[in-house]
């Protein structure tokens, strides 16, 4: 069979056979137009699915190709728009939310995340203010309690969130969220960075070293983990070249690298606590009590039950002569550490050291050193005794004799090689028996000149009857 058609060049026979599969080779509009809807659907499907299992980048590139697919789509507009909501990319968001209500004029559920999208923009605008100067509280406020409700995957307020809790020095907290990150995505070098810090200021050196090094091997020439690595490096270096001076006997070359290691990171307090304690047992060790005392007090600031700091700032006081401060911290090491034998004698020795500063100094009375010869504490008895004479000082007798008593007690003591050593040694002498009883006292016996006292009531061991010296005072010499 065949089709007639006439035409200007007269007639065609077309077979229809031919005609029908020219006809069938060309589909129908509007069956396109329903394959594309059915296209655009299932596209949307397979990115919900994705959504569920939080393959987000997938699902934003089914949601691509569902409304390309389908231009008014508007369910396509707004699970992308929640998607992006939800990795905090707020424009594109603000977008396709937008267009959903083109589509959907009042939708109030819609309208809603729009707004909560604004709210998270917001937000996360002002937590890095309040980052930048300072107020890391409320930043990380901000971060918790908005951007991260209505933008659960927004990477840039994770990252934020650690270095607020970094600076507000919760490293444990910080390396849970950085835990989390890395588990998503184990080549994020910022979070390789954070952790790698977090343990850092726990003292963990080997772990952030590690953290650095990873880091590094997917990036060498990334600054800031070169900084911390090398930073770290040093630091390290510098502690084992003030140790080995310490095993060598330098001990002024270590008092320097422990101070030049604590210059390179002055807020890393877990490690300078042990580096002020190791600066402060040199230094003690120098007889520098003054600036001991400093480098154990910074080491306390930093951990208060550090027993070693206490016991080793009550040796540097001991160095300095403040007795009452030295038995004080002593004291408190020995009730913190009651089996450390040499914290116990320490206490003891500075005890014994408060006791003898409380009793009179007889080297100071007579205004001698204590290394003075027998001769030289002669001497300056017979000046003193010469001086303080009560009928020399009519005017101020009762001060006077009160002098004099003191000059002549300090010889008896010091006078006497026995008393004297004993003194030296620590050792109560006051009840020895001072009295020179009521005869004649000649404290220069021996050798050249004489000096002798005569009075009534006897001198000074007897003491002054009536509080003066009733009989008059006699001085032959």
């Amino acid at each position: 069979m065949a089709a007639k058609f006439s035409g200007s060049g007269g007639l065609v026979v077309v077979p229809l056979l031919l005609l029908y599969l020219c006809c069938s080779s060309q589909p129908p509009l509007v069956s396109g137009q329903e394959s594309q809807k059915d296209d655009a659907m299932s596209l949307l499907k397979r990115a919900s699915d994705m959504i569920k299992v939080k393959q987000y980048n997938d699902a934003l590139g089914l949601l691509n190709g569902a409304i390309e697919a389908n231009p008014y789509l508007s369910e396509a507009y707004s699970q992308h728009a929640s998607v992006l909501r939800h990795l905090c990319r707020f424009e594109e968001s603000e977008k396709n939310y937008k267009k959903f209500l083109e589509l959907k004029p009042g939708m109030s559920s819609v309208e809603k995340e729009l707004s909560q999208l604004l709210q998270a923009q917001s937000a996360l605008d002002s937590a890095y203010n309040h980052f930048e100067s300072g107020d890391f509280s409320k930043a990380l406020d901000y971060i918790d309690k908005i951007v991260l409700v209505f933008s659960p995957g927004c990477l840039r307020a994770k990252i934020l969130k650690v270095k607020l809790l970094l600076a507000l020095k919760d490293y444990s907290s910080a390396i849970s969220e950085t835990g989390y990150i890395l588990k998503q995505d184990e080549d994020n070098l910022e979070a390789l960075l954070l952790r790698g810090r977090c343990y850092y200021y726990l003292s963990d050196h080997d772990v952030a070293t590690r953290h650095f090094q990873k880091g590094l091997r997917l990036d060498p020439e990334h600054s800031e983990l070169k900084k911390a690595y090398f930073g770290l490096k040093n630091l390290l270096k510098k502690t084992k070249s003030a140790e080995d001076n310490v095993a060598k006997g330098k001990l002024r070359l270590a008092v320097e690298d422990f101070k030049a290691a604590l210059a390179m990171d002055p807020g890393h307090s877990a490690y300078n606590v042990h580096l002020h304690l190791g600066l402060c047992k040199v230094l003690v060790k120098l007889g520098r009590g003054k600036d001991a005392i400093k480098s154990c007090t910074d080491a306390l600031e930093i951990d208060g039950e550090l027993v070693e700091a206490l016991s080793q700032r009550g040796e540097a006081k001991l160095i300095t002569e403040d007795w009452e401060g030295a038995v004080e911290d002593l004291k408190i090491a020995a009730q913190k550490s009651p089996q450390d034998m040499n914290i116990r004698e320490a206490l003891l020795r500075a005890e014994k050291s408060l006791k003898l500063s409380k009793r009179k100094d007889w080297y100071k009375i007579l205004g001698i050193s204590r290394t003075a010869s027998i001769a030289e504490i002669r001497r300056a008895y017979k000046k003193l005794a010469l001086q303080w004479h009560p009928d020399k000082n009519v005017d101020n007798r009762e001060e006077a004799e009160a002098q004099f008593r003191e000059i002549a007690a300090a010889y008896e003591v010091l006078g006497d090689e026995e008393k004297r050593t004993r003194y030296d040694r620590g050792e109560d002498v006051e009840d020895m028996g001072m009295g020179m009883g009521g005869g004649g006292f000649n404290p220069f016996a021996g050798g050249g000149q004489q000096f002798t006292f005569h009075f009534e009531g006897g001198f000074p061991g007897g003491g002054f009857p009536g509080g003066g010296f009733p009989g008059g005072f006699e001085f032959n010499f």
